[in-house]
């Protein structure tokens, strides 16, 4: 499981004053730790460490609620042609505000300014996720390197997430990915990932 989403609210909904979205500062891991690892013991999200969120606190966007973190998400690069949006929660207790709605905005933003072709997530809401113009793909379309975190994963034998995607371009085909091959015939031979748990 790389990232799922724990959003429950309706897109489109207007958001109600008081909310304002940013990048992430270090200051916001703790409230970042809270929403992800809340998400993760109900198994909906893979579980971060302190360290892990400090380490990558710059790929996050935060959503504020009366000036307080209320939700999160993350763009996080593969390649030059395509970012995983992972790590999106939304507090339970502040959901139905269209926070969700603006941090995958802001995200998508981000993705544009650095010239990402794509951008794709994993999730167990792929409806939330159709909103907004994402369309469930084959996980095998995408890069061979999402597969990192799956391998300490507890689903990892028997993940149930949906991969989605969105092409950011305007055009109708994407770059291939990473690794894979274009063959004459204008097949994409992608390259075999294993989801084999390592020795050890």
């Amino acid at each position: 499981m790389t990232q799922a989403v724990g959003v429950e609210e309706i897109a489109g909904a207007p958001a109600t004053s008081g909310v304002a979205v940013r990048k992430a500062l270090l200051a916001d891991v703790p409230a970042i730790l809270g929403l992800i690892n809340g998400f993760a013991a109900q198994g909906m999200m893979l579980a971060r460490t302190e360290f892990e969120l400090a380490e990558n606190v710059r790929d996050f966007t935060v959503a504020l609620h009366d000036g307080a973190v209320a939700g999160c998400g993350a763009l996080h690069f593969y390649g030059a042609g395509t970012g995983e949006i992972r790590s999106l929660a939304v507090h339970p207790g502040r959901q139905r505000l269209g926070l969700g709605r603006h941090i995958i905005e802001a995200l998508e933003s981000e993705a544009r300014a650095h010239g990402l072709h794509s951008v794709f997530a994993f999730t167990y809401v792929p409806d939330y996720f159709a909103r907004f113009g994402y369309l469930e793909v084959d996980r095998q379309l995408l890069p061979a390197k999402v597969w990192k975190d799956c391998l300490r994963c507890p689903k990892l034998q028997c993940c149930d997430e949906i991969a989605v995607r969105k092409l950011l371009t305007g055009e109708g085909v994407e770059p291939p990915v990473s690794g894979a091959e274009l063959v004459s015939n204008g097949t994409i031979i992608l390259p075999v990932v294993p989801l084999v748990r390592p020795p050890g």
